[in-house]
């Protein structure tokens, strides 16, 4: 049966010459922001970024009236053999015929197409390569050549390349000729891209279908459709709450709740910057203001608000917290600002206490993290302050700080030191735990334990990139003990236990953000979700308890927090992906996007997970600079008699580099 069904095509003509929207910063805000760059994308989208790369992924170019796009990187060897691509498709596409002209415009490196793309680590591809053709099997850190054949081509001419895909059968032509036929049932479904270690240009691309598979595939879109209208109907869907004008005081995601009066009442702090130095690595904060949650007014303000966005956004924590560190029943503010840490009054924001950063007095070329080898300043500019508790007293009382990559140290609430930590890496932020019972916590900082002492306990063997986020506790039944769970960067997720053995890993691309919760009922233990930033951006996996892949997307988004929700309050939670409203919302356990943000104008560049209702079920927070919008449950929790509470983050260490979880507890609920 012939493809005479057109599923997709594209010759460029919709697009004007130019560059397709990119990241101008090539920066770290799409790990927790959800940014969309202006421009016109067509039916494409982009997964691939790094820090190392300037101008433009793709652009458009015009040659006698025929459109091109242009892939403008070269390969980077540091970069894990990550591939630039451009995307588009269905995921859902089985049987087809993707047809493309390509100019290798640089023939020594592989250049082609991709087919079968279920994300960026995960997909076959067909390339031209030094006087070959292959097709690869791709499957996150493994490349695999499944056929290869001689083929003399160059760089002035276009080469049509074609692939048929049918069941677990390729065949793969060039300018009409078949020339490799191989056969893999690793991938049976997935969309296509555009793909080349070295600049290429490619237009006239098609993909097409038989009429019986078109109908398959349309009555599985319908199926798909109803079942999703099904399950959404099951939930409760997010009523606007509240609305704040965040006038000139606004911020992307530098944000803390506490009570700050003592009271029950909510307050949100939002922190603006400058940037000092070199990029985002001596941030110091400039402005801090405290705002009614419920009534919107400003409790107080301390610095100088900014409306330039340099001051507002920022891809790095900034170092406050919101805590009662004196234990009098009102929160202060645990700050550090102009080389000083300090405790101000959580009602007035006075300065309560102070005292001077430390003095960086190790040699700036022994240590990780110190940009040109130097110190920047005399005094420590802060990076990070979380509370913990290595003292042994009935409740956290003591403050960690740390700089960017290399040292911790920790006071006690009356600016005694206690002991001071440098040994390669700290990650970003470091997590305190008891786990050995005596009432005192360890520390584990990127790959290091840490005793309560500040003496190295153990490490784990690696000792390249860092930990990104962590989380701790019983994630799986058949262990009746605590584990670590971690996103490492390159270094892949892994699970490990409170001795160091490393019981599962899993190197799925730059892993950048982790969550556990009960996201399937069905399964017994925890799940774990992280997702990926750098290189290969957004894809999402699911794991088991036991660190067992169950599924993986790739919402072609950036920004997703994949935060656990307590929605419906009946002991399952959702994953929040972002505040957009179509690429956004909430997912369940099969991935499927049952809760989705209404199209009201909101703003979707930050999110956040907090009950503010106090009902013991999540609000979701969404913010810019501008404004804030806050959503509760469009109906009453169903669930009487007990209600579900589980224990999470504690909202006195926010950062956006702390893992997040969602472990079970049920209360009684009052008559």
């Amino acid at each position: 049966m012939k493809n005479n069904v057109v599923l997709f095509a594209d010759d460029f003509k919709s697009f004007s010459i130019g560059p397709l929207p990119f990241d101008r910063e090539h920066s770290a805000m799409g790990e927790y922001h959800y940014v969309k760059q202006e421009g016109y994308e067509g039916q494409w989208y982009d997964p691939i970024c790094n820090s190392f790369y300037r101008g433009p992924n793709w652009i458009v170019t015009a040659q006698e009236k025929v459109h091109f796009i242009e892939q403008m990187r070269i390969r980077i060897e540091s970069m894990k053999g990550v591939c630039p691509c451009l995307v588009s498709g269905d995921k859902k596409w089985k049987d087809y015929i993707l047809s493309v002209k390509m100019r290798a415009l640089c023939t020594k490196e592989e250049v082609g197409i991709l087919f079968r793309y279920q994300t960026s680590l995960m997909h076959y591809a067909f390339f031209l390569v030094d006087g070959k053709a292959q097709v690869v099997r791709i499957n996150k850190m493994e490349r695999t050549v499944l056929a290869e054949v001689p083929f003399s081509f160059n760089c002035d001419d276009l080469y049509v390349l074609a692939v048929d895909c049918k069941d677990n059968h390729f065949v793969c032509s060039i300018n009409g000729k078949p020339i490799i036929e191989v056969d893999d049932e690793y991938f049976a479904t997935g969309c296509i891209g555009l793909a080349g270690y070295m600049p290429a240009q490619y237009t006239d691309v098609e993909v097409s279908t038989t009429e019986d598979e078109a109908t398959r595939l349309a009555q599985e879109k319908t199926d798909k459709a109803l079942a999703l209208a099904q399950k959404r109907s099951k939930y409760s869907q997010p009523k606007l709450l509240k609305v704040f004008d965040l006038k000139n005081f606004g911020a992307s995601r530098q944000i803390r709740f506490g009570h700050l009066t003592g009271t029950d009442e909510l307050f949100f702090l939002l922190a603006q910057h400058q940037k000092r130095v070199y990029k985002e690595r001596y941030t110091n904060i400039s402005c801090l203001t405290a705002v009614n949650m419920e009534t919107g007014d400003v409790l107080w303000q301390v610095g100088e608000p900014s409306e330039l966005t340099v001051n507002q956004d920022t891809t790095c924590d900034l170092p406050f917290q919101i805590y009662d560190i004196d234990d009098d029943g009102i929160d202060e503010v645990i700050v550090a600002k102009d080389f000083k840490v300090m405790i101000l009054d959580g009602s007035t924001g006075e300065v309560k206490k102070s005292m001077p950063t430390p003095f960086n007095d190790d040699p700036a070329d022994e240590i990780l993290g110190i940009e040109f080898q130097k110190h920047a300043f005399d005094r420590l500019n802060v990076d990070a302050i979380r509370i913990v508790n290595v003292s042994g007293k009935n409740r956290p009382s003591d403050i960690l700080i740390k700089d960017r990559y290399a040292r911790l140290w920790i006071y006690d609430s009356d600016f005694n030191l206690l002991w001071k930590f440098t040994h390669n890496n700290t990650g970003h932020f470091p997590y305190a735990y008891d786990f050995n019972g005596d009432g005192k916590d360890e520390i584990f900082s990127c790959y290091n334990m840490i005793n309560s002492d500040g003496t190295l306990q153990w490490e784990l063997p690696i000792d390249t990139d860092h930990t990104d986020e962590i989380i701790i506790g019983k994630f799986d039944p058949d262990i009746d003990d605590d584990l670590i769970a971690i996103v490492s960067g390159w270094q892949g997720f892994m699970i490990v236990d409170k001795q160091g053995n490393i019981l599962s890993r899993d190197i799925n691309g730059h892993g950048q953000r982790i969550s556990a919760g009960h996201y399937c009922p069905d399964k017994k233990g925890m799940q774990i979700c992280t997702t990926t930033y750098w290189e290969n951006q957004g894809i999402i996996y699911l794991y088991d308890c036991k660190g067992n892949e169950i599924w993986h997307m790739e919402p072609s988004s950036n920004g997703n927090i994949i935060a656990p929700v307590n929605w419906e309050g009946d002991g399952t939670e959702l994953i929040l992906l972002n505040g957009n409203n179509k690429l956004g919302g909430m997912i369940d356990g099969d991935g499927d996007q049952v809760v989705v943000f209404p199209d009201d104008g909101h703003p979707d560049m930050c999110a956040e997970v907090l009950d503010f209702s106090g009902d013991k079920r999540d609000e979701i927070v969404l913010w810019d600079a501008r404004r804030m919008f806050i959503y509760t449950q469009d109906r009453p929790c169903k669930v009487t008699g007990k209600q579900y509470a589980p224990i999470k983050y504690p909202l006195y260490n926010f950062s956006n580099y702390r893992g997040e979880f969602s472990f079970t507890r049920w209360e009684d609920t009052e008559d």
